[in-house]
C-alpha cells in the first residue's frame, strides 16, 4: 500500500514537471506582440528616411577642400557675396578667387596656373582654351576645357559712362563718337585683350572710327582690365569711358547710353570646370550653385541676366 502511493506521488511529480516546462517554452515577445521566431523589422532594417539622412551626409562631406576660381573682374562684387552664401552649405570648402581681365586669366591658365573653374566675360577667351571650339578661334589647340561642363552663364550690357560733372556733355554715343572725331575728349577703354575692350572696339568701328589714329592723337588711354576704366572715370581723369553696367552701378557711375547688340555683339559670360581641375567635384558643385535661383537674383541686382 506504501509502495503504491509512493508511485502514485511520483507519477504527480513527473507530470507536474512536464507542464511546467511546456508553459515556460516558446514565449512571445510582449514588447512587440511577435514570437522570438519572428523578430520584429525594425530590429534589423534602418528606416528609409534615415538611410536619405545618411546618404546626404557622405554628400556633403565628399565637397571639402579648395576651389580655385579664375574670374572676369566684373565679377568680383557678386561673386564675393555668393561665396559666403555658398560656404554656409558646404562649409568645408574654401574657394579662392582671381580676379583680373578674361585675357590674363587666359594666359595664366595656358602658363600652368592652379585653377579648378573659369568664369570668362567674354566667348573668346574661353574658345581659346577649349579644343572643342572652333580652331580658327583656339589656333593653338589648347586643351583646358571641360566642355562636358560648359555652360553660358549670364548676359552683361555695355554702357558709356561720365563722371560726375560730365566736363564735356557727353550724352551718348553718337556724341562720343563727335568727341573723339573733333579730337576734344580723353576717353578711357580696356585693352584689347579684355573683353570690355574688345566690345569697344566693335562700337569704333560701328561709327567708322580709327582707334589707332585716336590713340596716337592722345585722345584715347587705357585700363587693363574693367575696373582700371571704372576708377579712371570714377575719379574724373577721362571724360568718358566704356565699362559693363555692373561695374557702372557697383561705382556708382553716371550712365548716359547703353550699346545695342549691333553696335559690339551680346556680352555673355561662360564658365566651365577645367579638365587640370585638382577638386573637380567641389567647383562643378559651386557652378551648379551659380546657376540656381538664389545666385541669379544676387546677379540680377546688379545689372546680370542669364544668358539666353
Amino acid at each position: 500500500m506504501k509502495a503504491r502511493n509512493a508511485i502514485t506521488k511520483l507519477l504527480a511529480l513527473g507530470l507536474a514537471l512536464a507542464l511546467a516546462g511546456c508553459s515556460s517554452a516558446p514565449a512571445e515577445n510582449t514588447s512587440s506582440g511577435q514570437t522570438d521566431s519572428a523578430p520584429a523589422s525594425s530590429a534589423v532594417s534602418q528606416p528609409s528616411s534615415q538611410l536619405e539622412d545618411s546618404e546626404s551626409a557622405a554628400g556633403e562631406e565628399a565637397l571639402t577642400g579648395e576651389v580655385v576660381v579664375f574670374a572676369a573682374a566684373s565679377l568680383t562684387e557678386t561673386l564675393t557675396e555668393l561665396q559666403a552664401s555658398f560656404q554656409e552649405d558646404h562649409p568645408a570648402v574654401e574657394i579662392t578667387f582671381n580676379f583680373d581681365s578674361s585675357g590674363t586669366l587666359k594666359t595664366q591658365i595656358e602658363e600652368g596656373a592652379a585653377c579648378d573653374l573659369f568664369l570668362s566675360a567674354g566667348q573668346k577667351q574661353m574658345d581659346q582654351l577649349d579644343s572643342a571650339a572652333d580652331p580658327a578661334v583656339n589656333t593653338d589647340g589648347l586643351d583646358f576645357v571641360d566642355s562636358a561642363t560648359r555652360l553660358d552663364l549670364l548676359e552683361n550690357k555695355v554702357t558709356l559712362c561720365v563722371p560726375e560733372d560730365n566736363p564735356k556733355g557727353i550724352d551718348s554715343f553718337d556724341s562720343l563718337a563727335e568727341a573723339l572725331t573733333s579730337g576734344d575728349i580723353l576717353f578711357c577703354m580696356g585693352n584689347s585683350d579684355v573683353p570690355v575692350g574688345q566690345y569697344t572696339q566693335g562700337i569704333l568701328e560701328y561709327y567708322g572710327l580709327d582707334e589707332e589714329a585716336l590713340a596716337q592723337a592722345g585722345t584715347i588711354t587705357y585700363g587693363t582690365n574693367v575696373k582700371e576704366v571704372t576708377t579712371q572715370v570714377k575719379e574724373g581723369s577721362v571724360d568718358a569711358g566704356v565699362v559693363y553696367c555692373t561695374d557702372a552701378y557697383s561705382a556708382g557711375l553716371t550712365v548716359v547710353d547703353t550699346a545695342t547688340e549691333d553696335m559690339c555683339g551680346q556680352v555673355i559670360y561662360p564658365a566651365a570646370v577645367l579638365k587640370t581641375a585638382e577638386n573637380s567635384q567641389a567647383a562643378q558643385a559651386f557652378l551648379d550653385y551659380l546657376t540656381g535661383e538664389e545666385a541669379m537674383a544676387v546677379f540680377a541686382e546688379v545689372g546680370f541676366s542669364p544668358a539666353p
